[in-house]
């Protein structure tokens, strides 16, 4: 409206108006986290030393362990002390979904790039009591297997040694998992199933060993372990240093130390073969070298009567018999004429001795060497009802039973368990004997009948 009070038309500008982005300092704190987690997603680690710092400490905030860590590790350790009872991989797999995610993991390796000594303790300690948690779910489940012995234990045997195929997969998972951690917001379920089967599985069997008292299974599992935790830790330092996140000058220390011992750790267990020894060679080629008691034939000579021989001697009088005699032969000295000794031996007949050496078949000694699972099942007849599981090393005497079952040879053995013989049948695959050839026969008993004949003469 002008002076005159006339209405004039409102004119409208001919470039449209654009929102204008506020500036950074009137920002609210939503709108910065939404800035940075797009900023995140769609670009690569920031290079600045500003950037890289706030970088870790997010990613030390995410990866702090919480309650969550130890309440999932005490029912994961119970559903794997369970599965190793029943010797089931179903359960052994549940019992990975139920456990925590191994974000702290990732925190320690935070702690070793960034050099911060308390963050390490932190993640450390909570590592510790969740590998405790998951070690005692074992060790109770191990002492009551006692009560069900013998059982089949194959999953024990096999969680605790070293296979190549998982220690690829696991090289897979430690990478991803650091990769997913760093570059999103996500919780990266899937890569730390595979960090937690890696640590959690031989742990749990070396818990089980202990309370079942199964020999050597215990260490085989602690080893199994420090191998997979050396060869994680070592690939995702290394990624964290391909995503170029810059260690400070404490983290370059921490780590180079940290590198060194866990790849001498590798180094000297891998190279001295330890977690990879298995109870028994295969059967193809024993080498191992079997000492087995020596058989002991025991002869059975039967008690029979025998007569010694009598000798009757009969002799003839001496005799004189009176001729006539000449006056010649009366004046001299007459002797009397020699009269023959006539000795008459006679033997009378008698029992002869007969001698019966029964000889047993020699027994041949074979030791139970199953490529995988530890043992073997023993059975009552081929393919028939299981009777028990005899571990690797287990000394069985075979017999000369055999039996193909659909083109699987078995074999009826002998063992002797806590004190007691056990008969039953195993697979001859299994079976790695103490002498070159596996084809015997039992050996016929001889019967040796020495008759003594003498024939005496004068």
């Amino acid at each position: 409206m002008n002076t005159l009070g006339i209405i004039e038309p409102m004119s409208l500008p001919e470039d449209p108006i654009l929102p204008v982005e506020p500036p950074h300092e009137s920002e609210s704190s939503a709108a910065r986290v939404r800035r940075r987690r797009a900023t995140r997603r769609s670009s690569a680690i920031p290079t600045d030393a500003e950037g890289q710092a706030e970088l870790i400490a997010s990613l030390a905030r995410r990866a702090y362990p919480s309650i969550e860590l130890f309440v999932f590790s005490l029912a994961c350790g119970a559903i794997l002390g369970l599965g190793y009872l029943l010797d089931s991989q179903a359960v052994l797999l549940f019992g990975i979904l139920v456990a925590p995610l191994m974000t702290p993991w990732v925190g320690f390796l935070l702690a070793l790039l960034s050099g911060s000594m308390r963050f390490m303790f932190e993640t450390v300690m909570a590592l510790i009591i969740s590998l405790a948690f998951v070690f005692l779910g074992g060790l109770i489940t191990g002492f009551a297997a006692r009560l069900f012995m013998p059982i089949t234990l194959n999953n024990v045997f096999l969680h605790s040694r070293l296979w190549i195929p998982e220690l690829l997969v696991f090289a897979l998972g430690a990478i991803t998992l650091v990769i997913s951690f760093a570059r999103s917001e996500d919780k990266p379920f899937l890569p730390s199933v595979l960090i937690a089967y890696a640590f959690y599985l031989p742990i749990s069997a070396s818990g089980f060993g202990i309370g079942s008292g199964l020999p050597d299974v215990w260490l085989q599992g602690l080893l199994v372990f420090a191998v997979h935790f050396g060869m994680t830790s070592v690939l995702g330092l290394i990624t964290l240093f391909i995503l170029r996140l810059r260690p400070s000058l404490g983290g370059i220390l921490l780590s180079g130390l940290t590198l060194v011992l866990f790849i001498g750790l590798l180094v000297f267990l891998m190279g001295s073969g330890s977690p990879f020894r298995t109870e028994a060679p295969s059967v193809s080629t024993p080498t191992t070298e079997i000492i087995a008691p020596p058989p002991t034939t025991t002869p059975s000579l039967p008690a029979t009567s025998t007569q010694s021989p009598q000798l009757t001697a009969t002799s003839a009088q001496r005799t004189q018999t009176p001729t006539a005699i000449s006056s010649e032969e009366a004046t001299t000295d007459v002797s009397p004429s020699a009269v023959p000794l006539t000795l008459e031996i006679t033997l009378p007949a008698t029992e002869t001795p007969t001698i019966t050496l029964t000889i047993q078949p020699t027994p041949v000694y074979g030791k139970v060497a199953a490529n995988e699972g530890g043992g073997a099942n023993l059975r009552d007849a081929p393919g028939g009802t299981y009777v028990m599981t005899l571990l690797n090393g287990t000394i069985v005497e075979a017999t000369s039973e055999f039996a193909d079952v659909n083109t699987i040879t078995w074999v009826k053995v002998i063992a002797t368990v806590n004190g007691q013989r056990i008969e039953g049948w195993l697979l001859e695959s299994v079976i790695s004997y103490a002498t070159p050839a596996p084809n015997f026969e039992a050996t016929a008993t001889p019967n040796s009948t020495p008759t003594p004949s003498v024939t005496p003469k004068p």
